[in-house]
């Protein structure tokens, strides 16, 4: 089952800190590894999902946004 997108950054980088301390065996650190780029792909996408709606709400909003941007000057 898959965490939530904080969750799983917060796993990916205790991740990248096991790794970097130099304390785990070749194996563990083989598997942490492949853990790691499972969390990463998880992530990239769940980012990428987001960003799309974000431009979708902006694009669907795009002429009061402007109206907005165009009343502070």
């Amino acid at each position: 089952m898959q965490k939530n997108y904080e969750d799983s950054l917060k796993e990916l980088e205790q991740i990248v800190r096991d790794l970097e301390s130099n304390e785990l065996t070749l194996e563990d650190s083989i598997k942490k590894y492949e853990r790691g780029i499972e969390l990463y792909k998880y992530c990239a996408t769940v980012l990428k999902e987001y960003e799309g709606k974000v431009k979708n709400i902006m694009q669907e909003n795009s002429d009061i946004l402007k109206e907005n941007n165009d009343d502070r000057y």
